[in-house]
């Protein structure tokens, strides 16, 4: 129900709450996708990013989920502090610019470190690591400039079930509807966290329906998922990350081995 949906009002069980982390090299688009997936605008104006944190609710089919999304500096100046991205991360989104080869080297790292942390926490081999990820060849509107060809990036992704690729263009709103839906999709998501597949209503809005459900019984909705962004979300404390990690990682009795790898 929207009702459910109104931050004065949430009880998200954390089984539906998840964390989509970009990551990539400065100037790649990274910031340009999360605004086309947040508002479906796009800023011409570059900004450099430290780190952004956004959180966005969904009513899907009467579900409610949060998703955090994390967009990270491409500078990355404190390791530890990729290192603990990483680690609370669920999904993956790696950016690269297709007219920049230094950007895709700078993925097949990223791609590399997510399965080697990764492992460390789930206490398997890096081959084994069920982690969802997507990997975005950016700026395909600029393919005449193009520094990556196609056998590399099929060398990279592989045979891996849980990574596709996409060329995409932030600026021209290519393709990037696609690659949401396969991320959700290899993450065992629904497809209408996707941004074309849900409405986008405002905290306003919510709030509006929430007061004529409690005047009758039946709200006439248009559609059965409905999306809201946070407005002035904050990112959790590193302490709070710390814990949630420790959670994932200790949680039924497993390891401690697998403690020490987290807080190491």
């Amino acid at each position: 129900m929207i009702k459910k949906m109104c931050p004065s009002d949430m009880n998200i069980p954390a089984k539906n709450c998840y964390r989509m982390v970009i990551l990539g090299s400065s100037k790649v688009g990274k910031t340009s996708i999360v605004s086309r997936f947040l508002s479906g605008r796009f800023d011409e104006q570059y900004t450099p990013t430290i780190e952004d944190f956004h959180r966005k609710f969904y009513s899907i089919r009467g579900d409610v989920y949060q998703l955090d999304i994390l967009d990270t500096s491409g500078n990355h100046p404190f390791p530890a502090m990729r290192r603990l991205s990483i680690l609370t991360g669920d999904v993956f989104i790696l950016v690269f610019s297709l007219d920049n080869r230094d950007s895709f080297e700078e993925v097949q790292k990223l791609k590399q470190q997510i399965m080697e942390t990764k492992s460390c926490l789930k206490n398997k081999t890096k081959e084994n690591v069920d982690v969802p990820i997507v990997i975005c060849g950016n700026k395909v509107d600029r393919d005449f400039y193009r520094e990556v060809q196609a056998h590399e990036i099929d060398q990279l992704v592989g045979e891996d079930s849980k990574c596709s690729y996409f060329e995409v263009s932030a600026k021209k709103n290519s393709s990037l509807d696609e690659m949401f839906k396969a991320l959700f999709t290899m993450a065992k998501l629904p497809s209408e966290m996707s941004p074309d597949m849900h409405r986008k209503v405002s905290v306003q809005y919510c709030e509006i329906l929430h007061k004529k459900s409690l005047k009758s019984k039946k709200v006439k909705e248009d559609g059965d998922a409905y999306g809201i962004v946070a407005p002035f979300a904050r990112r959790p404390s590193i302490h709070s990350d710390l814990m949630y990690i420790r959670a994932k990682a200790i949680g039924g009795g497993q390891s401690k081995d697998k403690e020490r790898c987290v807080i190491s």
